[in-house]
């Protein structure tokens, strides 16, 4: 069933939410608690991501959030790094992915990178390359030393998601 999904930008008061969210989306990928607690860090939102980034959050009609994605623009300024997507576990599947993808592009474009790179959880990698991200290499986690998660683009036509 797809749900309308409104988008708004993150603010200050929807980071403790936004943690949670993190932690639970990536917890439902079967981690355990010894990995969850060394990803803790990493996935803990910050007020510079906030205010920093193109940070945006999808909400239900009953104002439940539902997902978030966070768009950073490299020193280029023609590449950008996806450097959050989370799904609500009760949420995916219904579209809330498409919305947060769909913001991405607009501001993908708005901004004119010509790329966009992400470093994937290997049980996300199926969902990016659905948003057209292809898989380039590998990169280690940021969080789990001896781990290498997948490496993956999305090219953009001027200034234009190709997906």
């Amino acid at each position: 069933m797809m749900t309308d999904y409104s988008i708004r930008r993150a603010k200050a008061e929807d980071r403790d939410a936004l943690t949670d969210l993190c932690l639970r989306s990536k917890q439902s990928n079967g981690y355990d608690d010894d990995f969850m607690a060394q990803c803790t860090e990493e996935l803990t939102v910050r007020d510079s991501w906030i205010t920093g980034t193109e940070f945006w959050l999808a909400e239900d009609s009953s104002g439940k959030l539902a997902g978030c994605i966070r768009l950073s623009v490299e020193e280029d300024g023609a590449t950008g790094e996806l450097e959050t997507c989370f799904i609500d576990p009760s949420c995916q599947g219904k579209g809330v992915g498409r919305a947060l993808f769909d913001e991405l592009h607009a501001q993908a474009n708005s901004l004119k990178l010509e790329r966009i790179g992400l470093d994937a959880d290997p049980f996300a990698e199926p969902f990016y390359a659905r948003m057209g991200f292809k898989t380039v290499g590998r990169t280690p986690s940021g969080s789990i030393p001896g781990r290498t998660l997948p490496r993956m683009e999305l090219e953009l036509q001027r200034g234009r998601a190709s997906a």
